[in-house]
């Protein structure tokens, strides 16, 4: 008896110990929390901060001070903000943070900021619905110089159950400080397309999400600094690291998913596209390789005229020929996009130069916002 009240005083006092050891627990923070009226709550516990702003740019909402509780919560209600996914983030005492109540993050390379999605009052097409949904994948492939590449694969709903079937497929690039992974965590491809898919208005296919950086990823897995942007998107440092990627695409990822994925392998049934370098990496990368895309989609990009004249005389000098090359040759921008000026100027250098092209503009930003319109657009019309 005396044993076992020993062991009950001991285990009690570790159980003491215990709940000393833990840290003390503040308020429990819901954020964001979105209002039925479509007002967003944003919530940040720092309880010692003199200062929290709101970093909400691209809703409106740009560095707005939030008022501090007593329980050392900051909040701040805004809007009501116009359906869509936003980024957003915190500063705290001028030290930008992200949300750290909200799992749903921007892949990005640097900042990763949160994200909040507004939901519209009748579903979005980028909205999760009930259809049949297709699968994305993570795979590991070999890559230029060495290296071993990443790239997130979407195949549409009955892939795995229609196993003889095959499928044309998009290649989408995403856009400078981006990741393989943008195009469906905030751009919602996967999504886009089992709705269009569902409602008969898109033909199933394969998206190929490839990492636009390689240099990146060669410097990481060979213990070197990684390299530090590039200012021009047009200089010659630009045009060297696009041209790997090119390579990267070209002779590594496309053999890859060919071998392991059902698809159709021929230029009739390939598309390549891409978002701001994205769309300029696809562009070149196209325009290099007439022979293996017939669907070109530039989502808020370009080349200049200059550069049109140097090196692709080849899609310029006989465009009889281009037009029956190019299915679809397709270029989209926002009215107050930084690219606007650039790429309305080459879609009339095209133009001017008998080639065909399909432009698209509409309000807005350089933005993902915009992406998943340029994405309504494009998907229907690829592979018909």
């Amino acid at each position: 008896m005396k044993i076992k009240s020993l062991f009950l005083l001991i285990g009690l006092f570790v159980h003491v110990l215990v709940l000393h050891a833990q840290p003390p627990r503040g308020p429990i923070v819901v954020s964001p929390k979105v209002n039925p009226d479509k007002t967003v709550t944003f919530s940040y516990l720092a309880p010692n901060a003199t200062t929290v702003l709101l970093d909400g740019n691209q809703f409106g909402s740009a560095n707005v001070p939030m008022t501090k509780s007593e329980d050392g919560v900051w909040s701040i209600t805004v809007g009501p903000i116009k359906p869509d996914i936003y980024p957003y983030g915190f500063k705290v005492d001028g030290v930008t943070v992200n949300d750290p109540a909200n799992t749903y993050l921007f892949p990005n390379e640097r900042f990763k900021g949160s994200l909040v999605e507004i939901p519209a009052d009748s579903p979005a097409i980028y909205a999760l619905q009930n259809v049949p949904h297709g699968s994305i994948t993570y795979d590991y492939y070999p890559s230029v110089e060495g290296s071993t590449g990443t790239v997130v694969v979407y195949t549409p709903p009955g892939y795995n159950q229609e196993t003889a079937k095959k499928y044309p497929v998009y290649y989408l690039i995403s856009g400078t400080t981006d990741t393989e992974e943008t195009f469906w965590k905030v751009g919602k491809v996967n999504l886009i397309l089992d709705n269009m898919i569902a409602q008969g208005k898109a033909k199933p296919m394969i998206v190929v999400m490839p990492y636009g950086n390689p240099l990146a990823r060669i410097a990481e897995q060979t213990g070197k600094d990684k390299p530090s942007d590039v200012m021009s998107r047009d200089g010659e440092e630009a045009l060297k690291r696009m041209k790997l990627f090119e390579a990267d695409l070209i002779t590594k990822v496309i053999p890859y998913i060919e071998k392991n994925y059902r698809t159709i392998p021929n230029r009739d049934n390939r598309a390549i596209g891409g978002f701001s370098r994205g769309g300029g990496q696809t562009l070149r990368t196209a325009f290099n390789n007439i022979d293996k895309f017939a669907y070109v989609c530039s989502y808020a990009s370009y080349i200049s005229p200059t550069e049109m004249d140097k090196s692709f005389t080849n899609i310029t000098s006989n465009p009889t020929k281009t037009n029956k090359d190019f299915r679809l040759l397709w270029s989209g921008i926002g009215t107050e996009d930084f690219l606007y000026k650039g790429t309305t100027e080459w879609e009339a250098y095209l133009k001017e130069k008998k080639i065909n092209v399909k432009t698209y503009a509409i309000p807005g930003g350089h933005t993902w916002m915009n992406v998943k319109q340029y994405l309504n657009e494009t998907l229907p019309i690829l592979f018909k």
